[in-house]
């Protein structure tokens, strides 16, 4: 009998599934031949996408350095001028209005009781408004370096109605001048004994002195501390004991720290003609007492 062939066999036991075995193994090496394929493309692509950013990205800017101070020129103002700043009250009204409330006692020693006022037609919005002003002259009068590390003084802030021993006030520029003198032609501010006034001078207020190098803040508690040691008895101004040190507190700080620039603004005063160059200092005891 003749022997069938062996596809003939297995087509007659498998059916339907002879057929479709090899048509499903062709498709599957195509499949995997198709999937192969399209990875090495994509990371072919991927790998020249790659290679053409980091080619053409840019460099990172080199980092900045800030400006250094050694570059410009020192400034040239001289003492009879205001420093640069904001604007300020050339005239006010003349009259002026209580500010701040009441607080109790700071020190140990004789209490000198003290309101604030502001000169009606000044605008203090600029600098924190009235309360910034207060808020200033009560924290330099209680501070611990101020003129109550001195065992002999204290301060407090009183109602208007308790006849204060100081009246501390920010005046315009022509009140300063009418009540404080303007010999000099230079912006001060003073103690006027008639009314224990101590007249903080606003165009230095706002603008400072040159000799402070730009610490407003400091200047402000200078301003405070010198006038109101007037008003303690501290009648006569002091000098500089030598270079580098502290500047004395009654030292006119405002136009100069140097002995021999305040000699020549005023002969008459306790300056000596030596040169010597003090620190500015805003304090009566800046080291304690």
């Amino acid at each position: 009998m003749k022997q069938e062939p062996l596809w003939v066999r297995l087509a007659h036991e498998l059916g339907w599934r002879a057929y479709a075995i090899p048509v499903l193994a062709v498709i599957t090496v195509w499949v995997l031949v198709d999937v192969f394929s399209s990875s090495g493309a994509t990371e072919g692509e991927m790998t020249a996408s790659t290679s053409t950013t980091a080619t053409t990205r840019s460099p990172e800017p080199a980092p900045m350095a800030g400006p250094d101070p050694a570059d410009a020129d020192p400034l040239s103002i001289p003492p009879t001028e205001l420093p640069p700043g904001g604007p300020f009250t050339q005239e006010g009204e003349g009259s002026f209005r209580v500010v701040g409330n009441p607080l109790p006692p700071v020190g140990e020693g004789r209490v000198y009781t003290y309101i604030i006022e502001v000169e009606n037609g000044i605008d203090t919005a600029a600098y924190g408004g009235d309360d910034g002003f207060v808020s200033v002259v009560d924290a330099t009068l209680a501070n611990p370096k101020g003129w109550i590390a001195n065992p002999d003084y204290a301060f407090q802030h009183v109602r208007p109605d308790e006849d204060p021993d100081l009246r501390i006030q920010l005046s315009s520029l022509a009140t300063t001048h009418a009540l404080c003198g303007n010999d000099i032609e230079m912006e001060t501010s003073c103690f006027y004994s008639d009314g224990n006034r101590v007249l903080i001078n606003e165009s230095r207020w706002i603008r400072g002195a040159l000799p402070f190098d730009g610490d407003l803040g400091s200047y402000r508690q200078y301003l405070i501390n010198h006038e109101v040691g007037h008003g303690l008895g501290y009648a006569a101004h002091d000098h500089c004991a030598a270079d580098g040190e502290l500047a004395p507190i009654m030292m006119q700080q405002t136009l100069s720290l140097n002995n021999s620039e305040l000699y020549r603004i005023d002969p008459d005063e306790v300056y000596p003609d030596d040169g010597a160059t003090c620190v500015y200092n805003p304090w009566p005891y800046p080291r304690g007492l």
